[in-house]
């Protein structure tokens, strides 16, 4: 390996391992979250509110095209993660070779069918007459970037997987700081509003790829550019579809229940969707902690299965537990607390800032139940336990869909529904995955694992499934 080190989390202890691979993705993913929140302030304070609701009304809709892509880059990490595991080297080297082509043939085809799509869509979610035509330029050029970012994860997802969350946190923050300077520069100095930070992130994921790919090359051996890996190996293939198609799925038909809740948003007028843009980008900065935790447990939890440790599974899910508990009790102390000044940050109007206040003291006390979603379900992923994932998909579409229709019908809490139904579709999306662990359905991938290596003519020592 060439002066690359790699992380064993299949022995030592579960909460250190946890914690120092949280730390890095929950600092780089605070950085990648700087591409939506800098987009939201730019255009808030030096462009008005109108743009802040036109790249506000695009959200769910990028969420739905990136997620595509970003499940399989997922599933590739996945993967890796159980061929490092079982110390199958060579299973690495075809898995990463492979996702060459898998990532940029399904990146490729998202990208046109997002360019072609979106003003229908934006249409179809009743998007304001005053802000769709903004709307359309920025989802249209932000779809650009979908190849650039995918490839950037699949690089990130492979070297998560060996154990190094490290290294990807410094090509986000490169790529943080080059989108803030562009947003700054092409807004204010070229003038050219939701068009320019759009702009702004696409280069930016561009350039964190490229940057992203040649440290790769250079010192991963893995990732070398060899005669064969320019012919993927189908069988590999076919297992990052298997796995990565199921969490393509997931996020899209999460995505596909934010555009319905999307377009209840709009259809309240400009300043509600205003105020669900600025409590849609603070909540998505107070996920990252427990996205960086899940991606942890991913990790963690696919080199365990691939060396067939069940009990440090189990024993590191209840930890991240744990650390998600106390988070979210600190976080809805800041949300009452600090709510309206942090909401002061995206934009000036009075109205808009004490409509978003009260509507991150509705969600804030559901975050133990947001975080409860990622750790279940990142474990099971990791675990190769993929088709939950279309089960987990189903149930937020169900909520979202059926609470905000529900609410709308009875006439219950008026424009304040789209906060409560946020605050519901968690609270079930959490119990749903907690039951999905406790059952212990995702130990079969122990025996998955098992089937692999009597294949590899590997060594296979009995393992006995119990329930968790």
């Amino acid at each position: 390996m060439k002066n690359y080190k790699i992380v064993d989390m299949t022995v030592g202890s579960p909460l250190k391992h946890i914690l120092i691979f949280t730390i890095p993705l929950v600092i780089g993913n605070i950085f990648q979250q700087l591409y939506n929140m800098v987009d939201s302030i730019v255009v808030g304070q030096y462009v008005g509110k109108a743009a802040l609701a036109a790249v506000g009304a695009c959200g769910s809709m990028n969420f739905l095209f990136f997620s595509l892509s970003f499940g399989l880059s997922n599933g590739v990490g996945i993967l890796v993660s159980h061929r490092f595991g079982a110390k199958d080297e060579e299973g690495i080297r075809k898995t990463i070779s492979s996702a060459y082509f898998v990532l940029t043939t399904v990146s490729l085809i998202i990208t046109a069918i997002a360019f072609f799509l979106a003003p229908v869509l934006l249409r179809l979610l009743d998007t304001p007459s005053s802000i769709i035509n903004d709307s359309i330029s920025y989802i249209r050029v932000t779809c650009l970037g979908i190849l650039g970012i995918t490839l950037y994860n699949g690089v990130a997802a492979s070297l998560r997987a060996l154990g190094d969350s490290r290294t990807p946190l410094y090509f986000l923050i490169f790529s943080s700081i080059m989108n803030i300077v562009l947003d700054l520069v092409l807004v204010i100095n070229f003038n050219m509003g939701v068009v320019g930070v759009a702009l702004a992130t696409v280069i930016s994921q561009y350039a964190s790829a490229v940057v992203a790919f040649i440290y790769a090359f250079r010192n991963v051996e893995y990732f070398e550019l060899t005669k064969e890996a320019f012919k993927p190996d189908m069988d590999y293939v076919k297992q990052e579809i298997r796995l990565g198609v199921p969490l393509s799925l997931q996020s899209s038909m999460i995505a596909f229940s934010c555009l319905v809740l999307q377009g209840v948003v709009n259809s309240f007028g400009e300043n509600v969707v205003a105020a669900f843009t600025i409590t849609s980008r603070v909540e998505q900065l107070v996920q990252q902690p427990y996205n960086s935790i899940g991606t942890a447990l991913m990790t963690y939890s696919g080199q365990n299965i691939g060396a067939r440790k069940i009990d440090r599974v189990k024993k590191g899910f209840r930890q991240s537990a744990g650390i998600v508990a106390v988070f979210s009790v600190l976080m809805i102390a800041v949300m009452y607390i600090f709510g309206k000044n942090i909401s002061g940050i995206f934009v000036s109007d009075s109205e808009v800032i004490n409509m978003s206040y009260t509507a991150l003291k509705i969600t804030s006390p559901f975050y133990f139940a947001l975080g409860m979603i990622y750790v279940p379900r990142s474990l099971l992923n990791g675990c190769g336990d993929t088709g939950f994932a279309m089960i987990n998909g189903i149930t937020e579409v169900a909520g979202r869909i059926l609470f905000s229709q529900l609410f709308l019908y009875f006439g219950l809490f008026g424009f304040w529904s789209v906060w409560v139904t946020t605050s519901a579709t968690w609270a079930l999306t959490s119990v749903v995955c907690m039951m999905r662990f406790f059952s212990g359905a995702w130990m079969r991938g122990v025996k998955e694992e098992q089937v692999y290596r009597r294949k590899l003519k590997l060594s296979v020592p009995n393992i006995a499934i119990k329930r968790a």
